[in-house]
């Protein structure tokens, strides 16, 4: 197949460039490594982190340039894109795709997806999803050289000056927790520590953690060994339980991947689940997958697991950590625990027998009750809003946290909105309790008041639970390009090609796979379901207008033997790629009757032209 020239990179403008525009003329002669991602995507997050070590082993000829091609409303909104780069610490170059005209020209369907650029500006590689960071290695060590040999390689780093350091007291706060002496600890999640605050919520009284990022257990403050990787969720033990297992405190440790106990008299830090490495099929033994929140609710900590969509409960006395619901499909589907779908479930809240849920990437509450998960705010994936009014016409836009009130309504931190809502129970409405807060992430009842965590703004503040305004009653969709596609035959494919050195691994089963499921459901007549291989013959309903199909496929690859292709050698490093797509489609009569989709190392079909699709 001929290489294809890759597309200029077009936007609204760049952040972290010091004004300065970038145009791939002058990065010619270095390899370009384009991320697009939207800031909401945990998965677009976890590659943000795969690349760290990819950008500081290859920086004298590699450039990564993060495309943000929003999602949400709140995503196009510059200062939060802004405020997105520091909180992550995004090191690199990020092109403001505000309007999609990047992620069309490079025909993208799924966040986070790569594009590995050569030093002549042609496309070489592209891959969806995450866990590519060894395969972007791989293929560097044959190219680098390769073009080195031709005289086409330029090698220096890229030098765009620093970004000037924190200043406040908290940075990008995540989650708090009132503690029995009136205090407040916590989640200083850009800082990478926690922060016992004060009763008035502003003076910081102790430190614990270095403030680097890291996985270390011990002591606390800026002498201590103790480090986080933005920390997010906290859930305060029983008493008793507490004093059994000798921690008071359990915090989801995102960025680390763990859960982490903090003993309350000293302050010191120990990890009680997680191994630092985030969760794969084939890693699954003690790992987990970016905990969101914690709580404690029927006699278990309960744990929002964002990265795999899913809710785990974690047992403080034996160590054990397992999944309860969701299928790890990330969708919006009601029903029993295990077969139910959720989208990077974020906070959560007890309520006697119910379990409250924020559901964030479909902009849902949900609750949790005798076994079930049913919604009451939310449709879908790509449905989001700021509109009150009964449950099923009511919006959210991408929540973060819930809370029960004192009066038994459950208020929702709604994000992207900047707003405080409030659910009523028995009669099934959302309301707005306050607006013009800057992205709200979770919510605590203090008494007659709520403390919200105002994370844009660096702080804790007061709202008073007995506040109403109005919301301006806006419903969208998420302004992603719908695929076309025909009724009747469509053919599916995954194309995807082992990094260099590497071979597909049969030893233990078939290496590649593909799921397919549709929502509504009616939409595939045929074609659901798990099989081997990565081309799968669908057929569509021509009586189901539009929907989204959700795609899983992978492909596991091994290091070759020393006869250069015999097959893998045994005991060599072996590497799951696996990527989840939900792709919005309508059908038309005159659609196209294929679907072709990268996994990984593939060249794109296209990489220009007006017939994208996201």
């Amino acid at each position: 197949m001929a290489r294809l020239r890759a597309p200029e990179l077009v936007g609204r403008g760049w952040v972290g460039t010091g004004g300065r525009t970038l145009s791939l003329a002058d990065l010619r002669g270095r390899f370009v490594l384009l991320d697009f991602w939207t800031f909401c995507c945990i998965n677009c997050l976890h590659v943000l982190d795969e690349l760290r070590s990819v950008e500081q082993h290859w920086a004298d000829v590699l450039t990564v340039i993060g495309v943000h091609s929003p999602k949400f409303r709140h995503e196009t909104d510059r200062t939060a894109l802004e405020d997105a780069v520091r909180r992550h610490g995004v090191a690199h170059p990020v092109l403001d795709d505000a309007d999609l005209r990047t992620w069309r020209a490079y025909t993208a369907r799924a966040w986070p997806t790569l594009v590995l650029v050569d030093p002549e500006g042609m496309i070489v590689a592209t891959y969806a999803g995450e866990g590519h960071a060894h395969a972007i290695e791989a293929l560097l060590a044959t190219l680098v050289p390769e073009a080195e040999e031709r005289g086409v390689l330029r090698r220096g780093r890229l030098d765009l000056g620093e970004p000037p350091p924190a200043s406040t007291p908290l940075l990008f706060p995540g989650d708090a927790v009132r503690l029995p002496d009136a205090t407040w600890l916590v989640a200083d999640t850009a800082h990478h520590r926690l922060v016992r605050l004060a009763p008035d919520l502003t003076r910081v009284l102790d430190v614990v953690g270095s403030g680097e990022r890291g996985l270390v257990d011990g002591g606390r403050g800026v002498d201590g060994d103790a480090a986080f990787s933005e920390p997010q969720g906290l859930c305060l033990l029983p008493a008793r339980l507490a004093a059994r297992v000798g921690y008071d405190v359990v915090v989801a440790d995102t960025g680390n991947h763990a859960l982490r106990g903090v003993r309350l008299v000293d302050l010191t830090v120990r990890t009680v689940a997680g191994t630092g490495r985030a969760w794969v099929p084939t890693d699954a033994v003690g790992t987990l997958s970016s905990p969101w929140d914690v709580v404690w609710w029927g006699q278990r900590v309960w744990v929002a697991m964002a990265g795999i969509h899913q809710l785990w409960t974690f047992d403080p006395v034996s160590g054990t950590c397992v999944p309860v619901a969701g299928t790890r499909t990330e969708g919006l589907r009601d029903g029993p625990l295990a077969q139910a779908w959720f989208a990077q479930p974020s906070g959560l809240a007890p309520d006697g027998e119910r379990l409250w849920l924020a559901d964030a990437e479909t902009s849902s509450l949900r609750v949790v009750e005798a076994g079930e998960v049913r919604t009451v705010v939310g449709t879908g994936l790509f449905d989001f809003g700021f509109a009150d009014g009964p449950g099923e016409r009511a919006r959210l836009q991408h929540p973060l946290g819930v809370a029960v009130a004192t009066d038994g309504g459950v208020v929702v931190a709604d994000t992207y909105n900047g707003a405080l809502r409030r659910y009523d129970p028995e009669s099934g409405d959302l309301g707005t309790i306050v607006t013009g807060l800057a992205e709200p992430v979770a919510v605590l009842p203090d008494g007659d008041d709520l403390v919200v965590v105002e994370s844009a703004a660096h702080r804790l503040v007061r709202v008073c639970a007995a506040d109403r305004t109005q919301a301006p009653a806006r419903a969208e969709r998420s302004e992603r390009p719908l695929t076309v596609l025909g009724p009747g035959e469509v053919v599916l494919e995954v194309a995807f090609a082992p990094p260099p050195g590497q071979v597909l691994d049969e030893r233990f089963g078939p290496s590649t796979r593909v799921h397919v499921t549709a929502t509504p459901a009616a939409l595939l007549v045929r074609g659901a379901g798990t099989d081997r291989g990565l081309v799968r013959h669908l057929v569509l309903d021509p009586a189901v207008a539009e929907g989204v199909l959700h795609v899983t496929a992978s492909a596991a690859s091994c290091a070759v033997g020393p006869d250069d292709g015999a097959g893998p050698v045994e005991g060599a490093a072996c590497h799951l790629h696996q990527q989840d797509w939900g792709i919005p489609v309508v059908l038309a009569p005159d659609g196209p009757r294929r679907l072709d989709l990268a996994l990984g190392g593939a060249e794109p079909a296209q990489a220009s032209g007006g017939a994208s699709e996201g």
